[in-house]
């Protein structure tokens, strides 16, 4: 468990090692944020505001993916931007 949430839960991924940006941090979204989590270090950085509705979050190389109800929403963490 990290920060107080279930690592199996639809909103929460992590990176694995070797697969581009993130490797071995977990990414979540918690109150329409997602955030970045490193669990060695213990710190946590706010990547995104304003996701609504969101349902479910995958990440593959660079690129986060969050479902939400209305709309696919992508984040780029090689820019550190929605694209």
């Amino acid at each position: 468990m990290i920060a107080g949430f279930d690592e199996s839960s639809d909103l929460i991924c992590r990176g694995v090692i070797g697969d581009g940006c993130g490797g071995d941090r977990f990414f979540f979204v918690k109150d329409n944020t997602l955030y970045a989590y490193d669990e060695v270090s213990g710190e946590m950085i706010k990547l995104l505001d304003g996701i609504i509705s969101p349902q479910k979050i995958s990440k593959k190389h660079c690129i986060i993916t969050i479902e939400c109800s209305g709309e696919s929403i992508k984040f780029d963490l090689s820019q550190l931007k929605k694209i």
